[in-house]
């Protein structure tokens, strides 16, 4: 026998839910910017990590964005090919792939400074709101991975 139907959850009323289809329309608003520069959003991620600090292992920034390496190294080969990148083994240590910003690489972050206050305009919320909703997806975040 299945339960009443008013007794089932409902798929707005769940968090994941809410989470998942904001975080398909946030890739779509920033696949359509981002198309003007070339790159994939998780290309700018990549390149957001090295404009902060360059130089990086891909175990550093795959610990900075949540990606294991094999999901990364693809990423990271067609930014080669693309010429945003360049990758080189440590010389202290030849496991160790080191990543850093190539003048293109480098040069995006001029053209790319702007998608934040884009970002801003488009969720129509005051930037106070806009951190404070990222502070408290920061916690939940956090506290997901803590019990996972």
């Amino acid at each position: 026998m299945n339960p009443p139907a008013n007794t089932l959850p409902q798929l707005d009323n769940q968090l994941c839910f809410s989470l998942y289809s904001t975080t398909l329309a946030m890739n779509k608003f920033y696949r359509q910017r981002l198309r003007a520069l070339s790159i994939t959003y998780p290309q700018y991620l990549v390149l957001m990590v090295l404009w902060q600090e360059d130089a990086l292992t891909v175990t550093a920034i795959g610990e900075r964005l949540f990606l294991d390496s094999a999901t990364l190294t693809p990423l990271l080969k067609r930014m080669e090919a693309q010429q945003l990148i360049s990758r080189q083994r440590s010389l202290s240590d030849e496991r160790q792939v080191i990543i850093t910003l190539t003048v293109e690489g480098s040069a995006l972050h001029r053209k790319a400074i702007t998608l934040s206050d884009t970002v801003s305009q488009a969720i129509e919320c005051s930037m106070s709101e806009a951190n404070s909703l990222n502070q408290q997806l920061i916690t939940l975040r956090t506290a997901l991975l803590k019990n996972a």
